[in-house]
């Protein structure tokens, strides 16, 4: 299974769609809220050089916004 992160805030809509999506396919992930966490914050700006959200880490691969073709082929899903 590969490890995905999404770096969120409570109020994105776009986020919530990801995590929704995501749980509805059986995925799990682990759910940063940026919005209290500042360390992790850092750490989103760094890994995708964004200060929006979400930020979705499927491994190595950073995915900017909730793309979900690219999620698809990432994870292997076939709507």
């Amino acid at each position: 299974m590969k490890k995905i992160t999404i770096y969120s805030t409570p109020s994105c809509h776009f986020c919530h769609m990801a995590k929704e999506y995501l749980t509805e396919k059986g995925i799990e992930f682990t759910d940063i809220d940026v919005a209290e966490n500042q360390e992790a914050r850092t750490e989103m700006i760094k890994i995708s050089g964004q200060m929006g959200v979400p930020v979705i880490q499927v491994e190595n691969d950073v995915i900017i916004g909730f793309n979900k073709p690219v999620l698809n082929d990432l994870l292997g899903i076939t709507d």
